[in-house]
């Protein structure tokens, strides 16, 4: 003992360096019982973590709950991080070998569930939000593996029956349950190779079903920015013991994945902005096509469903004929963008077909399709062939929604000058249109072909064409366009005559931009053209308290980010200014939505950021008891005295 509290004592060392001087004995203290404690085992238990954990979502559930904030049946996702330590296999599909073989250790936690009508539901059985929030948790060395035995015994301890744990081990490791080790698998710290699922959310961004016009956001929090352990990693010293340590298990590996997907979401955001240039830019010439095609008359007759129907077809023509030879490109990426979506809805249908690839079966119902004579989409008198159109008209949900997306976009612009004798009907068809997409978007998971889908979806190896068929008859998209094209006439009825113009232009003018646009997509999907703005949560970025970002505010950020390990005031404290930071950037984001040209006044969003400090102090000052002064303190910096 007084060797390790000598060398913890002794000038420059690691805590002098990263602790404040006010805590400094108490971390020592506790750090050296950490050091003399079992070096063969994690100083915590993880039994004794998961009851908190436990007993914190027991808590939850008996504080009840208001009203969700999403609408009702609308998604939500959650995912959670965790490092399989010692790994599964996955399949690779190379041109040589076909397939390899790689270890993963990522494994991504992921729950979903529908908002309900009313309060009160779980997203998730108990046991799992315990098992995904102890695994995720699991800091090397700190904590012991998470292995399923552990929660075994904690249902156990609590009388808990865990009826859905066959169902959850198959879905979060499917290999391991498939191998029959899924027992042995040690779960430990997600951010050891990822620490924020971006992937994972930019995957569920298209089924994100809008009702109405909506900003695309992706919001994450960055607690200490480009920090390790309190410490710039501009600093010219050599990295020490613990800084590289603690960087290599920590920090490091919590920071660049984001930095990755960051870069992945700007450039997406790019190329639709590109798009949608290049889409505003086409506008003159197409609506010139259209009118061309139709004659003005066209728009001072009522439309009907029927006639919809047949301006439609002839419009799709049309764009097919004057694209020339680029049809051919157009067909080929739309015929692989619906096989691949496909294939995704039937692997994700019966997972254990095709060891977590849809390519397979995509590869499979293009064979299949070619061998009944779908092996040419065009036709010779150009335009698509009529078993592509069919093809198209059974299983071309991506089209049918990128159409009602632009036509959406195209609504929400500046045509207020067009509806001064209606000033309701551009609202009216706005609503009309949201109500159309969510009418597709109810078709695109594959839940909703039904329970016994997952069985059909086994048959793909043997008859493929049973399971395109059930897909078709179970969505039923022609009979869902005769429902949208009745929303769609129906909103029409009534709009001055220009708007009805200008919305008829872009509907029937889509084909023209979707030939020229899927291409530039490269087939992967997308039916947005508005970017997905990103935003940080970060206390660099929240001034209106106190100015100087994470090293001004924070406490567990000393000590290498240990330093909440070792102080409950320090704990309480950056909790505190967590919620403090949410409250003022979650303001920014909404002031941020304002449509171009409105801006918040300044001094009326500094007055919705102090009654909403004022709030969150006043519901914590109760509870917050490590420093008598923390909230006092942070109260008389919000009133200024």
């Amino acid at each position: 003992m007084p060797l390790v509290y000598w060398l913890l004592k002794r000038p420059g060392n690691v805590i002098s360096s990263t602790v404040a001087p006010e805590t400094r004995s108490e971390v020592r203290s506790k750090l050296s019982r950490l050091i003399r404690s079992r070096w063969f085992e994690p100083p915590f238990g993880g039994l004794g973590f998961s009851r908190l954990l436990s007993e914190a979502l027991e808590a939850m559930k008996a504080g009840g709950a208001e009203m969700p904030l999403l609408p009702p049946r609308h998604p939500i996702d959650l995912f959670v991080t965790a490092t399989d330590f010692r790994g599964h296999p996955q399949t690779l599909r190379l041109h040589s070998p076909e397939l390899i073989e790689e270890s993963e250790h990522r494994l991504s936690i992921g729950f979903r569930a529908l908002t309900p009508d009313e309060a009160g539901h779980p997203l998730a059985p108990p046991c799992e939000l315990t098992f995904a929030a102890r695994a995720t948790a699991s800091f090397p060395g700190a904590f012991p593996p998470l292995q399923l035995g552990e929660i075994d015994a904690l249902a156990a301890e609590r009388g808990e029956a865990w009826q859905s744990r066959a169902a959850f081990v198959k879905r979060i490791m499917p290999e391991h349950s498939r191998r029959g080790d899924a027992e042995k698998v040690a779960l430990i710290d997600g951010s050891v190779l990822v620490n924020a699922p971006f992937a994972e959310a930019m995957k569920v961004l298209r089924d994100r079903p809008a009702q109405r016009e909506v900003d695309r956001r992706f919001v994450y929090i960055d607690p200490h920015p480009d920090e390790i352990g309190g410490l710039r990693h501009s600093s010219p010293e050599v990295p020490g013991f613990f800084s590289v340590i603690f960087g290599a298990l920590s920090s490091i590996p919590r920071e660049q994945p984001v930095r990755d997907n960051l870069e992945s979401i700007a450039a997406a955001s790019r190329q639709l902005s590109g798009l949608k240039a290049i889409v505003d830019a086409m506008r003159p010439e197409v609506e010139a096509q259209v009118e061309n095609l139709f004659g003005r008359t066209l728009f001072l007759d009522r439309p009907s469903v029927r006639r919809l129907i047949g301006w439609r077809a002839k419009a799709q023509q049309a764009a097919a004929t004057q694209a020339g030879f680029a049809f051919q490109a157009y067909g080929q990426v739309k015929f692989a963008q619906i096989l691949h979506e496909l294939g995704e809805t039937i692997e994700s249908a019966a997972p254990d077909l095709t060891l977590g690839h849809a390519e397979p079966v995509a590869d499979r119902l293009a064979a299949w399709l070619a061998s009944h004579g779908l092996d040419h989409i065009t036709a010779m008198q150009g335009g698509a062939s009529e078993q592509a159109i069919e093809f198209f008209r059974q299983h071309d949900l991506s089209f049918r929604i990128r159409r009602l997306r632009l036509l959406a976009r195209r609504l929400a612009e500046d045509w207020d000058d067009l509806d001064v004798a209606n000033p309701d009907a551009r609202e009216n068809a706005r609503g009309a249109v949201y109500r159309a997409l969510a009418l597709y978007f109810d078709r695109e998971a594959h839940g909703s072909l039904g329970g016994d889908f997952s069985t059909i979806a086994r048959k793909m190896d043997s008859d493929p064409g049973a399971v395109l068929d059930a897909v078709a008859r179970r969505r039923q998209l022609p009979a869902t366009d005769l429902v949208v094209d009745a929303l769609l006439v129906e909103a029409l009825k009534g709009m001055p005559r220009e708007l009805k113009r200008r919305v008829l232009l872009t509907y029937l003018g889509f084909p023209f931009y979707d030939t020229v646009t899927l291409p530039l997509l490269r087939g992967e999907g997308s039916t947005e053209f508005e970017p997905a703005k990103v935003d940080r949560i970060s206390p660099e970025d929240c001034n209106s308290i106190r100015a100087g970002g994470a090293n001004a505010v924070l406490r567990g950020a000393e000590f290498y980010n240990f330093g909440a390990f070792f102080s409950r005031a320090y704990r309480e404290n950056d909790y505190l200014w967590g919620r403090l930071h949410g409250a003022e950037r979650m303001i920014d984001l909404v002031a941020s939505a304002l449509p171009k040209g409105m801006v918040l006044d300044p001094v009326e969003l500094a007055r919705f950021k102090r009654e909403a400090f004022l709030a969150v102090l006043d519901e914590e000052e109760g509870r917050l008891k490590a420093d008598p002064g923390l909230v006092a303190g942070i109260r008389a910096e919000v009133l200024g005295t």
